[in-house]
């Protein structure tokens, strides 16, 4: 009897030895393969790598066009013109990376900065990087930097900069303008609100 007993009690523990070890088997993560609490990798739900900025674009796109409640013929007419504004907005704003307004490790409407609207950047827009401003704010900050530099170097550079900004406002004005043209009062102010408009 006592040896019964004793064996029985043997197997008890022996399978349950055998469960607990079944189930912590299943809980580890294979190699190569993301756990609970690991980032994904590149695709994977939860991952970095799935982002698409056609897709972001197209949703703000239709944010605003809902914030306006323009028709979709109206939005036709629109959309052209708020790129327009966007890509002057960032291109006075802009002034390469690491200081002169840009934002901290890119300038506006890139990851370090944001144009005004909070818009991503329309496609076949003009880079900050690309505009006059940028170029000019670039060649203004090496000529701060060089010790050497000659004080009418650095004054042709201080110009050209302030030049190249006032181009910049002035078309920005300008497409800032021809949008106000085709706005009804209401969508004016949502466009103020949301940072297109003066």
């Amino acid at each position: 009897m006592i040896k019964s007993k004793l064996g029985l009690a043997v197997a008890c523990a022996l399978l349950s030895m055998g469960v607990t070890s079944a189930t912590f088997g299943q809980e580890q993560p294979q190699p190569g393969q993301p756990g609970q609490g690991q980032p994904g990798q590149p695709g994977q739900r939860g991952g970095r790598g799935n982002f698409d900025p056609a897709a972001f674009r197209e949703q703000m796109n239709q944010r605003t066009r809902e914030r306006l409640g323009a028709s979709e013929e109206e939005w036709k007419v629109l959309q052209p013109r708020i790129e327009k504004v966007q890509t002057a907005q960032r291109n006075y704003s802009s002034s390469g990376r690491g200081g002169f307004g840009g934002g901290p490790g890119g300038p506006p409407g890139g990851p370090g900065g944001r144009t005004r609207g909070g818009d991503a950047q329309p496609a076949g827009a003009t880079t900050p990087a690309e505009s006059p401003v940028a170029k000019a704010a670039a060649e203004l900050r090496a000529v701060t930097e060089n010790k050497e530099a000659a004080a009418a170097d650095v004054k042709a550079k201080l110009d050209a900069y302030r030049a190249a900004k006032a181009k910049a406002k002035e078309e920005l004005a300008l497409a800032q303008k021809e949008l106000t043209e085709l706005l009804t009062p209401k969508q004016e102010a949502v466009m103020v609100s949301m940072g297109m408009l003066d």
